[in-house]
């Protein structure tokens, strides 16, 4: 919770900074869900002990155009996996936070760099890391109302892992992210849908004890609607 308050800081604090009090801006806000598998692959370990099956992450998404060349991204996802081992199934939450301020350097690229929290939370077990993350975007025409949008990304973030025994971890953790999507604008709405495919890799790296360093790999297929109004 206090990661998340620290997000919702540095959004004010920047969008304070970036759009007085007199000045208009373009909202977009919307839905986003990603139906996504997880492939975990712990050192040292007969990976095949533990599996995930494919579930949804769903929830809200908001970005605030200041001018032509910066505009702000807030995504929020969250979901329930469940994570079957060789004595038993769990269920662990995944919360995926991403805040970005993106600037347009030509008519269809745009790079961008911000904030990202990551949390995997069970009964046992509660993972959280904050940290910077940056890449580049684009939006490319493909004829009518028909846009391909597309990213990629990487992260480095930090944290600490607790568990119910009353041990905690450090932890590092580095990866990539990239997505593509074919979107459509409906003018009459000033609504746009999308629809396309999403590959995550995060690579977690204990810093302070003898667990083994993990590899996770999340794909899926991405849906999401936006809203868009001035203000």
């Amino acid at each position: 919770m206090k990661k998340l308050i620290l997000l919702a800081a540095i959004a004010s604090i920047l969008m304070a900074a970036f759009l007085p009090s007199s000045a208009a801006a373009d909202i977009t806000v919307g839905a986003t869900t990603w139906y996504t598998w997880w492939d975990f692959d712990k050192e040292n370990n007969d990976a095949n002990k533990t599996k995930f099956d494919p579930t949804f992450l769903y929830g809200p998404a908001l970005s605030i155009k200041f001018n032509d060349d910066i505009n702000m991204t807030f995504v929020y996802l969250y979901g329930k996996f469940d994570m079957i081992e060789t004595n038993g199934t769990n269920t662990i939450t995944r919360t995926d936070s991403d805040f970005a301020l993106n600037y347009k350097i030509s008519n269809y690229f745009k790079l961008f760099a911000g904030a990202k929290y990551m949390r995997f939370k069970m009964e046992a077990m509660d993972h959280a890391a904050i940290g910077p993350g940056a890449g580049i975007s684009a939006v490319i025409p493909a004829g009518g109302d028909f846009f391909i949008l597309g990213n990629i990304s990487g992260l480095y973030i930090w944290g600490q892992e607790d568990h119910s025994q009353g041990e905690s971890s450090s932890f590092n953790e580095y990866g990539a992210n990239t997505s593509i999507s074919l979107a459509y604008y409906i003018a009459s709405a000033s609504t746009t849908l999308s629809l396309g495919g999403r590959y995550q890799y995060i690579k977690t790296a204990y810093t302070d004890s003898t667990d083994s360093d993990i590899t996770h790999q999340f794909y899926g297929v991405t849906l999401s609607a936006n809203y868009s109004f001035s203000i």
